[in-house]
Formats: C-alpha cells, structure tokens, sequence
C-alpha cells in the first residue's frame, strides 16, 4: 500500500530541523526500500524549509502512522501537522526513475483536497510523464473515498503546476516549492 506524508513545519523551527538533520536522514535511510519520493517544500524565498514530503509503500496504515509518527523531527516537534493519506502510484515509478533529473527545473507539490462528488483527475494528465515526478489520488484507508489528488511535478511556475488539477474539483488547492530529498551523495 503506498501512502504519501505531508510534514507541516512549525513557524521558527528551522534551528531545530538543522540540529535533527542526520537523525531525520538515518531515521529514513531506514525506509530507503520502500520509499517512491521524498524531499523538503520551501517558503516563497526558496530557502526556508515548510515541510518534508514522503511517499512510501509500507504493508498498511499502521504502519504508515509509526512511519509519520515516530519521524524524529516529529518527535521533536519540528512539525506542526501530518497530512497521512493513502496514495496511488499513477506513473508506477519512484522519483529516481523521472526522466528529467534531480535538479532541472522548478519542482512543485501540487496538493489538491478534493471535495464532495465524484473522484476527479484519475489518469495522468498533460503535461503526462514527461513533467511529472509522482502523481496519484489521495484515498482513504480502506481505498473506498478519493480525498483529493498529490502530484510532484516539474513547472515554469505554481501557477503552471497548479494548472494539472482540475480547480472546481477541489476545496482547496496547495502549491508549495518542492526539491528531491535525501542524503547527498
């Protein structure tokens, strides 16, 4: 089962997340195996982290709540909120196989939270694979109810990775600045 997991940071934890930075990487190079994308969102100024994406295939939601939950920068209290959804890997690849690299481009987390109706931007839209990093739908546990849809995408701008979502079929849509993770090489 693959689950994407949305780390909020809380305002002025930024001297906490640099001091957690090894225990965060260690903590993940634990779920190396399983995990299909990961990486920290930005403030508009492009350097202040806001938030750490995981997307992960993990045996069910148990244990995707240990995975969230027991992150030590969670533990800590780096973050403010989870978002922890179910997630369906529409490309079938990790962010490793993307065609277009780790660092050509802008990249985006395009998170839509989907409203009352039915499920909406299922198949992989235009711009296709050639733009997007990951794409699927945010599902509940049981994989019954769409929740919205998350997408890790390559754009000019936010308003351009905004634009892979269908607008009227969301409560709300997020946009925030996005760069692959992990441990430098």
């Amino acid at each position: 089962m693959e689950f994407l997991c949305y780390h909020r940071d809380r305002t002025g934890s930024l001297p906490l997340r640099d001091e957690l930075l090894e225990e965060h990487w260690s903590y993940m190079d634990r779920y190396a195996a399983e995990m299909i994308a990961r990486g920290p969102t930005f403030a508009e100024d492009g350097d202040t982290p806001t938030g750490s994406v995981h997307i992960v295939d993990l045996p069910d939601p148990a244990a995707a709540r240990a995975f969230a939950f027991d992150e030590p920068n969670y533990q800590a209290g780096v973050y403010r909120d989870v978002l922890l959804r179910r997630w369906r890997n529409t490309l079938g690849r990790t962010m490793w196989d993307f065609p277009g690299g780790p660092t050509d481009g802008n990249r985006y987390l395009v998170l839509g939270l989907g409203k009352e109706g039915p499920a909406a931007d299922l198949a992989v839209p235009p711009p296709g694979r050639d733009e997007l990093i990951a794409y699927g739908p945010l599902l509940s546990d049981d994989d019954a109810l769409w929740l919205g849809t998350a997408a890790l995408i390559r754009a000019p701008d936010p308003e351009a990775a905004r634009a892979v979502l269908a607008p009227d079929r969301y409560a709300d849509i997020e946009v925030h600045a996005w760069q692959f993770g992990g441990r430098p090489s």
